[in-house]
């Protein structure tokens, strides 16, 4: 089974053939293309579809007449749809979950539908334009990992299996978007060139889009709980005792008991600096008592865990607008 579609009378339409991506689907020797047209009692529907491994677009126009029918999805591939209202006005409501989809013209979207029957209303006798991209959950998650707070955010919900958007409504299409898509719709390769070049431009549309809604949304925070904060004093802690050996980020995560993600992120969010840079701070810092002690500049590189002393030398100045060497009481 696919989707399915509804008339006013009541009627069910199978559009299995073209949206039904079974798992033989997504091991393709290299791309599937196919364009097809429907003609149904409420409009018609014009389709191009291209199946890349872990990767579905879609893309066409509907011309509709009668505004409302209704939509069930049943056995489809688990995805994650780039969703971009290319032209007219439409939404479709999902009544298993209550959720609402609005696709004004120029607007785009990020979408974790694992389920839909609902209704569809789109303005009548006017065509609707729209290109998706569906990348497969698991690949979707592979991309998303350690990313910014909106996609992040976005991407638990779909490692979770809920039902999910990026934006409550939508974002306006971007120029590049469009450059994007344009750029897909009139791929002219063939071959393995072609998968590489639709694959690409794929992820970055998904970049694109990734960008823009960080750009619009309000500033999250990404430490939610008190054992988040605790993740991030801990890390903080142990670079202080590790300064002249310290872990690497995914090292110090896993030490600290959180993600990548949560570490770079949420140290940035409590102490307003990278980890790196809170690590800079600190040897530095210690450095300057250690020269105001006397104790010997290039024992001072040693004990802060710097390669040289030209290094250190470079970094000191740089912090505190003096060589190492006119601090020291004994130079």
């Amino acid at each position: 089974m696919g989707m399915m579609i509804s008339d006013k009378e009541g009627s069910w339409h199978d559009l299995s053939g073209p949206v039904n991506l079974g798992k033989q689907d997504f091991k393709p020797l290299l791309v599937k293309e196919r364009k097809e047209k429907f003609s149904f009692s409420f409009g018609d529907l014009e389709l191009t579809q291209i199946i890349l491994p872990d990767i579905y677009i879609v893309f066409g126009d509907m011309a509709l007449q009668h505004p409302n029918f209704h939509m069930r999805a049943e056995d489809l591939p688990d995805m994650v749809e780039l969703h971009f209202s290319l032209k007219g006005n439409g939404y479709v409501h999902n009544e298993a979950t209550g959720q609402r989809y609005v696709f004004d013209a120029n607007r785009h979207n990020i979408m974790y539908v694992p389920a839909f029957d609902g209704k569809a209303c789109y303005m009548d006798r006017e065509r609707y334009e729209f290109f998706e991209v569906h990348f497969s959950r698991k690949y979707f998650l592979e991309l998303a990992r350690d990313t910014n707070p909106v996609l992040y955010n976005f991407a638990e919900k779909v490692d979770s299996k809920k039902e999910a958007h990026a934006g409550a409504e939508g974002s306006e299409i971007t120029f590049a978007m469009h450059q994007c898509i344009r750029e897909i719709m009139d791929c002219r390769f063939a071959g393995g060139l072609k998968l590489l070049f639709l694959q690409a431009k794929c992820i970055e549309l998904l970049t694109l889009q990734a960008v823009d809604f960080e750009k619009s949304a309000s500033p999250k925070k990404i430490l939610t709980s008190a054992y988040d904060k605790d993740c991030i004093m801990y890390a903080r802690e142990y670079l202080q005792q590790h300064i002249t050996a310290p872990p690497t980020l995914a090292e110090l995560a896993a030490i600290a008991g959180t993600n990548t993600f949560k570490l770079k992120n949420g140290f940035k969010e409590l102490f307003n600096n990278t980890v790196f840079g809170y690590l800079s701070e600190v040897r530095l810092e210690q450095a300057r008592e250690l020269l105001k002690a006397g104790i010997p500049i290039k024992e001072v590189a040693d004990r802060t865990g710097y390669s040289s002393v030209q290094h250190f030398s470079t970094a000191f100045r740089k912090k505190f607008s003096i060589t190492p060497g006119k601090l020291h009481p004994f130079s």
